[in-house]
């Protein structure tokens, strides 16, 4: 059974997260040959102040 996380920054739509759910379930299901009713998909979002590239906050950065 593939288990896929995805992290994401707040601010998706509840309709963006179905796009992606239903595009990456078919993504796996191509690429792996397995039925869509084994993918499982964990979306977890996080806040800007929860990440850092460089020593920088993600929510410290110019272009937020």
């Amino acid at each position: 059974m593939p288990i896929i996380n995805i992290h994401l920054f707040e601010g998706r739509t509840v309709d963006q997260k179905r796009k992606l759910a239903a595009e990456v379930t078919d993504a796996v299901c191509r690429s792996l040959n397995v039925t869509p009713d084994v993918v499982r998909i964990i979306m977890s979002e996080m806040a800007g102040e929860n990440y850092s590239i460089a020593g920088v906050l993600k929510s410290d950065q110019q272009g937020k």
